[in-house]
Formats: C-alpha cells, sequence, structure tokens
C-alpha cells in the first residue's frame, strides 16, 4: 500500500492565503501529450502549486530533446527526463538533480496467438523498439536474455523506431514483437496483444530492484540550493496530485479528454498503469540506483551513460518525496 502524507488533507486552507502572496513561478517544460501532462493538469486544476508555494508554468515542448535543449539552454527552469540523464549530465559538470516522479517502464509485447513465451523464443523474430539501440528498456532486456544464454541482439533483428511507429508495426503484424513504453504497451493490450516481459519482471530476475523510480523532475542545483522551498513545493505538490490519481476515479474522467484513450478498454489499461508507477514515498536507495547504473554502462556504453560509469553525488534532490 502506498504510504501518503495526507498533503491534499490541507490543500483547500492553504490555496486562499497562497492566492494572495507573490508566488515565485516554475517554468516547466514538457510535452503536452506525454503522461507526466496527466499530474501536471491535475496540479494545476485543484492549485496544488500555489498551495505548497509556487506558480507552474507550463511550456509546451515538441519532445523530450526540445525539452532538454530548452532547460539546458536556461528558457526553462524543470523538465521531465531519467536519472540516467542527470548523471550522465553530472558527471559532464552539469549541476542538475531530481526530483522522483514516476517507476513506470516498459517491455515487450507480442501478438495473441504468437508462440513466443519467453525472450528466448523470439529467436529469428524481427523486434520493433522504441527508440535507439541504447534504449534504457532494450538494455535491460538484453541483460536477462544474457543471463538466460540467449543473446538478444545477435539472434533477433531489431527495427528501431518512434513509440507510435513501433506501436503500429506491431499491430500490423509487421514485427513479431515490440519493445515500448509502458502506455503504448496499455494500448497495445487493449488492442488484443500479449504481454511477454516487463522491464520491471526483467530487472527483477537481474537482482535488480523494480521499485527504484527512474523518471524525475529535473531542477537546477542552484534552485534548490538558493530556493530550497520551491523544491520542496514541487515535491509537495506532486505528491498531492498522486494521492489524487490513486484514490479518486473521478480524476481520471477528467483528464479523459486528454489521455488518447481510444476506448473503455484503453482507459483502464491507461489510468492503472500510471498508478502502478507511482513510487513509495521515502529517499531513494541509491545503492540500487548504482547497480542499475553499471548495468547501463555495461551494455550501453558511453552512448548512454556517457563518463558516469558510477553514480555521482548530488543526483537525487534532498527534498522530502
Amino acid at each position: 500500500m502506498l504510504r501518503f502524507a495526507g498533503i491534499v488533507a490541507v490543500v483547500a486552507g492553504l490555496a486562499g492565503g497562497a492566492a494572495a502572496q507573490d508566488l515565485p513561478r516554475l517554468k516547466l517544460a514538457t510535452q503536452s501529450a506525454g503522461t507526466v501532462n496527466w499530474e501536471i493538469q491535475t496540479i494545476l486544476h485543484h492549485g496544488l502549486d500555489r498551495a505548497n508555494g509556487f506558480e507552474l508554468e507550463v511550456m509546451e515542448v515538441a519532445g523530450s530533446p526540445a525539452a532538454q535543449v530548452a532547460f539546458l539552454g536556461g528558457e526553462a527552469d524543470a523538465i521531465v527526463s531519467d536519472w540516467i540523464w542527470v548523471a550522465r549530465q553530472r558527471a559532464d559538470g552539469q549541476d542538475l538533480t531530481l526530483i522522483p516522479y514516476s517507476k513506470a517502464v516498459g517491455g515487450v509485447m507480442v501478438p495473441a496467438d504468437s508462440p513466443a513465451q519467453s525472450l528466448a523464443d523470439l529467436k529469428g523474430m524481427q523486434i520493433g523498439i522504441a527508440g535507439g539501440p541504447v534504449d534504457k528498456s532494450w538494455i535491460v532486456l538484453r541483460a536477462l536474455a544474457l543471463q538466460e544464454g540467449f543473446d538478444l541482439a545477435a539472434e533477433t533483428t531489431q527495427v528501431f523506431g518512434a513509440p507510435p511507429i513501433m506501436m503500429k508495426a506491431a499491430l500490423d503484424g509487421e514485427v513479431g514483437a515490440v519493445v515500448n513504453f509502458w502506455h503504448l504497451m496499455a494500448k497495445q493490450e487493449a488492442a488484443g496483444m500479449r504481454h511477454l516481459v516487463s522491464v520491471a519482471e526483467a530487472s527483477e530476475a537481474l537482482g535488480l530492484d523494480p521499485d527504484v523510480p527512474l523518471l524525475g523532475y529535473v531542477l537546477r542545483g542552484e534552485t534548490v540550493r538558493e530556493t530550497p522551498e520551491l523544491a520542496q513545493g514541487l515535491a509537495a505538490a506532486s505528491r498531492a496530485a498522486k494521492e489524487l490519481l490513486v484514490a479518486d476515479d473521478a480524476e481520471w474522467e477528467r483528464l479523459r479528454p486528454i489521455m488518447g484513450a481510444e476506448s473503455d478498454a484503453e482507459f483502464v489499461a491507461l489510468r492503472d498503469g500510471w498508478r502502478a508507477g507511482v513510487p513509495e514515498p521515502g529517499p531513494v536507495d541509491e545503492a540500487e540506483v548504482a547497480r542499475m547504473l553499471a548495468l547501463m554502462a555495461e551494455l550501453g556504453g558511453a552512448e548512454l551513460v556517457g563518463a558516469a560509469t558510477e553514480l555521482p553525488q548530488g543526483v537525487f534532490a534532498p527534498v522530502g518525496y
């Protein structure tokens, strides 16, 4: 069970006072179609930013690379990315830090009538992979296959591409299996495809902790040091939104128009998948993170982790989650 701090209960009492103040503004660069937008819109709808001492401004961008460029160029105060990217940036001298947001990860889907029951059964197949050869999900799945004595990269043919394109290729039968993000897996399952193995399951089989959050809100270190109340406010608003979205189905009915669900089954799968990705409150186990980074460095190399062969200090912001 999730152990929330009951932040929402005090929101109504705080919002009125916060509205009268000249609050600091935090500009977040993000893709409007991204799943993080469901949490962001919940924060804005309920005034959870103002209740926690800041005003959230959303800067829409085309995708993750555009968000990173805007952030590193000083056009935005925060973005959503993964801790591996933050570790790489810190190893290169960038003073960035992350507030955990989600542990949701992807996995492998196959057609309902596929004979495949394990990764080894994919031998000789063409696999569609969302992203590139150093996609983090692909790396974890490769590691599991190697542990089981099967070289997934050598024994299959890979096709790399954008997540929606890979989803369509899988649904059209152009590939025998697809590695995709969790929300597109939900859509594929609703369309009749079958789950083969998730990255969380693969991580657990590798002895890694599947509950380590991958994604988070990335801030500059100076923001956390000079305005710790702003970083803490963002963490508190995020947690309060999560509490609402975990507990109240009506919140999801309000969000449904922006979720892109084409059926009731898709809607439920997306809602439940998002909820499953909510991390437990509390500090991140950095020893487990370091173990995951070592795996990424071993199989992904410098193309993925850059100079971050070990976990740099300060990847995770020193604020309450």
